[in-house]
């Protein structure tokens, strides 16, 4: 991926996971979180060719800068999002997968002073809250989910979230959450909601209600369906009219028309270099 595509990257994964980004110069200028992971990047190529003293250097600068600590020998995926960022420490043998985020006071540090892997290592996916310490050699899988101030020492498996000193497990995935969530997903798009945020473990109560209301909807038509069904079998024309179909535009309002202002701000946006 080459820098400009890989920056649009960025600011765009800014906007779908930060409601208070506004303007693409606003990220740029106002995102410490992107500024150190850009910082990064260049340290991290100057550790890999062995320029050890400036990349550490350069990893000082953008601690004193931004408030976040990244050693360059740590290796980072695609769209990683650090939210405020001050106070974020990540060690040097950590890795993190693709579509991470982490917001302010996270640590992913070691429990050793032993050479070798010591840090976490973070899937796709991985949400860790404010204040929550990952310590140790570990992996948090894809989709794991860490609270706010919580302190994991152990592996989270796939899509699980974990709370608490010492994390523990506070939501695993099972066969009736999948299809739960499968089935409110497709409802969500056929609806015209975003299939975000509605999943069955999700603590926010707006959601959850929402959820309850994907379920009710989706069993209304079953039931209508089959109603309509048992009729025509019984040479009545009913139900023979295709439904109108809903479009996300149809319940469009200000802040959906600046999302969408903000999206094409991005895709014309052209930094000079």
């Amino acid at each position: 991926m080459g820098v400009i595509a890989r920056l649009k990257d960025d600011i765009a994964s800014i906007y779908h996971r930060d409601p208070a980004a506004h303007g693409t110069f606003e990220v740029l200028l106002n995102y410490p979180g992107m500024h150190a992971i850009w910082i990064h990047r260049v340290s991290h190529k100057l550790w890999e060719r062995k320029w050890r003293l400036t990349s550490r250097c350069l990893s000082t600068f953008a601690r004193w800068m931004t408030g976040i600590e990244i050693h360059p020998g740590a290796t980072i995926g695609d769209r990683f999002f650090i939210d405020h960022g001050m106070g974020v420490v990540i060690g040097e043998t950590a890795e993190i997968g693709d579509d991470c985020t982490l917001y302010h006071g996270v640590t992913l540090g070691g429990t050793t002073w032993q050479a070798g892997k010591r840090h976490p290592t973070l899937g796709n996916n991985v949400v860790i809250g404010a204040g929550a310490k990952i310590l140790g050699p570990i992996t948090m899988n894809d989709g794991a989910r860490v609270g706010s101030n919580s302190v994991v020492v152990k592996e989270v498996p796939k899509d699980t979230t974990v709370v608490g000193i010492p994390g523990r497990v506070v939501s695993t995935p099972n066969e009736a959450s999948k299809e739960t969530s499968k089935r409110r997903t497709e409802m969500a798009k056929k609806y015209g909601f975003d299939a975000y945020a509605v999943s069955p473990d999700n603590p926010d109560p707006v959601a959850n209600a929402i959820g309850q209301m994907l379920d009710h909807m989706h069993l209304m038509d079953s039931k209508v369906q089959e109603v309509c069904q048992a009729v025509q079998s019984m040479g009545g024309s009913v139900c023979t009219d295709k439904l109108p179909e809903l479009e996300v535009d149809d319940f469009s309002d200000a802040e959906l028309a600046a999302a969408q202002k903000r999206k094409q701000s991005i895709d014309e946006f052209d930094p000079i270099i």
